[in-house]
């Protein structure tokens, strides 16, 4: 009888991060039970993967009280399925409601995480297991209760060497080759570590760059309401198309790979485009996590803390190099050694 890994996705940058994960496990014959949440663009981009996965709960808003009872209810929700399903092994990269469900059920959690300053913890109930980044391990002074694994190279470096551009991307979306194309992903205002200071960032990157008229602006909103907002707010830049919103899901590497810059208020789409090579400016006001320190150490990303800042972003044409930056090949292997280790010492404790 092989042991069953629950891996729950609620978060759009999970999807591509457990496809490999997901593909090795099963190779080594384990069983998986996935279960998702229908947030930001999970279920489209879980369409696109071509995992069957079912979606237990929402995303429901910014206020406390409601994250608060929407856990709860998403818990619940869970509950039948993981009941039935009995796994072994419950693992996410960061969901609360598995935490808190896998905690009731005396089910071990594993939580991969590359953000320290992300709180895991709910109502005092903590993950068994935690997993991150060797850039993070070191960092951190003490693992507390969790037992601590690490991995080589950052989350992304799981998925980007399996990249391979496919061009046309530019041409969908209406951009010449004369054009600048600006990715720009706002900041995640509903999260619990966002900060006002990125939305004004937001705003004045906006202004900025539209007084430039070779620019031209493509926003990947986190959400719909989101979408609505930036709308009606640069409705004359929609009008004129200076800023356009992909009418479909589009392969987020494949998008940064083509555009000439990256400005972002958010972790995932930075370090995507720093693996890849790709400019990249950051304009997260919150916490700077250790990851994120690093590459800017090295030159491989910008923080951009103010409107001097912006203006000495250099808007010109990158010309993709003929192949993808290969990054770490040894993350994936350890991430999946920690996995089947996890799940055997769970298993079999003596």
């Amino acid at each position: 009888m092989s042991h069953k890994i629950w891996i729950d996705l609620d978060n759009s940058p999970h999807v591509p991060f457990f496809v490999p994960i997901i593909e090795e496990l099963r190779k080594n014959r384990y069983d998986l039970l996935l279960t998702s949440r229908d947030n930001a663009q999970v279920l489209e981009l879980l369409q696109a993967s071509g995992l069957e996965c079912n979606a237990y709960g929402r995303h429901y808003g910014k206020y406390k009280f409601l994250k608060v009872l929407g856990l709860g209810a998403r818990a619940l929700q869970l509950a039948p399925a993981v009941l039935r399903e009995k796994p072994v092994l419950a693992l996410s990269h960061g969901s609360r409601s598995q935490i808190v469900l896998s905690s009731l059920l005396r089910i071990p959690s594993l939580v991969i995480m590359d953000y320290e300053h992300a709180k895991l913890s709910v109502g005092g109930i903590r993950p068994k297991w935690l997993m991150m980044p060797e850039i993070v391990f070191e960092g951190l002074e003490e693992g507390g209760e969790n037992r601590m694994l690490k991995y080589p190279g950052i989350k992304e470096d799981v998925y980007v060497p399996r990249f391979e551009p496919v061009p046309g991307i530019r041409e969908e979306l209406g951009i010449s080759g004369n054009d600048i194309m600006v990715t720009v992903r706002p900041p995640a205002s509903d999260a619990h570590y966002h900060s006002n200071k990125s939305d004004e960032l937001f705003l004045l990157t906006i202004q900025y760059l539209c007084q430039n008229d070779r620019v031209r602006i493509v926003m990947l909103p986190r959400n719909k309401k989101q979408e609505e907002i930036v709308r009606q707010q640069w409705s004359d830049s929609f009008r004129t198309s200076k800023i356009v919103i992909p009418s479909r899901v589009v392969d987020g590497l494949n998008l940064i790979w083509y555009s000439d810059l990256v400005i972002s208020g958010g972790g995932t789409m930075n370090r995507e485009a720093a693996a890849l090579g790709v400019p990249v400016y950051s304009i997260f006001r919150g916490k700077f996590g250790a990851i994120d320190r690093y590459l800017c150490s090295r030159q491989r990303m910008v923080s951009i803390a103010t409107m001097e800042d912006l203006q000495s972003i250099p808007l010109v044409r990158r010309e993709p190099p003929k192949g993808a930056r290969a990054g770490n090949q040894l993350a994936l292997s350890a991430i999946v050694k920690n996995i089947i280790s996890t799940v055997e010492m769970e298993c079999h404790p003596n």
